[in-house]
């Protein structure tokens, strides 16, 4: 299968984070036709341990298969609905976006209503709704109505997932962010899958990561790796409104972070460990990839508490470019991904015995 047959299929797959279960049965459905043997744990997170040399450091190669949302708050007498957001979903991209309900029942569609323009004031025409004063129309004219649709308190609802090909190499849609970053693990595994001489890889495909970071950090307390490889969206800088951010272009090839910071909410972030760097550095080279770099303030993954487990975990972030971050169209290229794929690919297998694991070792 190919990684873009990957991406779009599980791009439609609905997953909320805490919500992962239709995401995690695509994937176990792959997993079994590469015959790859897997296993969850009590979060959600799908491990599948690739053994190898015992002498070389351990790996955990991981990426999120959760997308951010909204959860049911309140359905109002009328029928509409009221919603919390799940995750950084951006307010001022919301208004008139077509997204789905997740029931028991089934999916129900519905609009996230946006003021008729005629009927707004002047000053209404430049304001961004906030998300405690959206509504969310499903077609429902009482509770009544939406209850017995199994519309309840707690229902997950998510951006309609949409695939759409933007030219020969790009696609645009809903939860890019990370089902790329799935569909270059399942890459990645089918290639190491026949890897002579390498390490034990465990690839984590993780959950709630939208949810403040959740999954990964448990599924590693679990595996205790000497290296973990996080891989996730990078901030694509190739737009008018980003050209200050960086350097990072869509089609320019994968990323690694050199340092991301939080700093809202949280002063977590990552500074790879220059091992890793050195790594992927050499790795590229030497298949001829090109390898584009990032440091970004207001990013945050999950390895910036996997890096803390244990006596410290020699960590990086890889990654694509991609435009338009938690949006309800995203957009990425599939070059950057195939890239990807083949620069851990390449990268994992000369991770020797000798592999340099503290930073005094330089």
């Amino acid at each position: 299968m190919t990684i873009r047959y990957d991406l779009e299929a599980l791009m439609m797959v609905p997953g909320l984070s805490g919500h992962e279960e239709r995401v995690a049965a695509a994937l176990r459905a792959r997993l079994d036709g590469l015959g790859i043997s897997y296993r969850t744990d009590r979060l959600g997170n799908l491990i599948a341990t690739l053994e190898g040399d015992d002498s070389r450091p351990s790996v955990m190669l991981f990426t999120h298969m959760d997308q951010l949302g909204f959860v049911v708050r309140k359905v109002e007498a009328d029928g509409f609905i009221r919603v919390e957001r799940l995750g950084g979903v951006p307010e001022r991209a919301l208004a008139s976006q077509a997204v789905i309900l997740c029931t028991a029942e089934g999916d129900v569609p519905a609009v996230i209503a946006n003021k008729a323009h005629h009927a707004t004031s002047p000053d209404e025409k430049y304001t961004v709704v906030r998300a405690p004063e959206l509504l969310i129309d499903a077609g429902f004219e009482s509770a009544y109505e939406a209850r017995a649709a199994g519309v309840m308190i707690g229902t997950p609802v998510v951006y309609k997932p949409h695939v759409q090909r933007l030219g020969t190499h790009r696609v645009a849609g809903t939860s890019v962010d990370d089902r790329a970053g799935c569909a270059v693990l399942l890459a990645v595994a089918e290639a190491l899958q026949t890897t002579q001489n390498r390490p034990t890889v465990h690839l984590v495909f993780s959950v709630q990561e939208e949810f403040n970071l959740r999954g990964a950090v448990v599924a590693a307390q679990e595996l205790k790796p000497d290296i973990a490889i996080q891989i996730d969206l990078m901030l694509a800088t190739d737009t008018p409104d980003m050209a200050d951010r960086g350097e990072m272009v869509l089609g320019g090839g994968p990323g690694m972070s050199l340092y991301s910071f939080h700093g809202r909410g949280t002063l977590n972030g990552v500074i790879p460990h220059p091992s890793m760097v050195a790594l992927m550095e050499r790795a590229a080279a030497q298949a001829t990839i090109p390898l584009q770099r990032s440091a970004q303030v207001g990013v945050l993954t999950d390895l910036s508490y996997v890096q803390l487990i244990g006596d410290g975990v020699a960590s990086i972030d890889v990654g694509f470019p991609m435009r338009y971050s938690h949006s309800s169209l995203e957009v990425c290229d599939l070059r950057d991904l195939e890239a990807l794929a083949q620069l851990l690919s390449a990268a994992i297998p000369a991770i020797g015995a000798d592999f340099p694991l503290n930073r005094d070792l330089q």
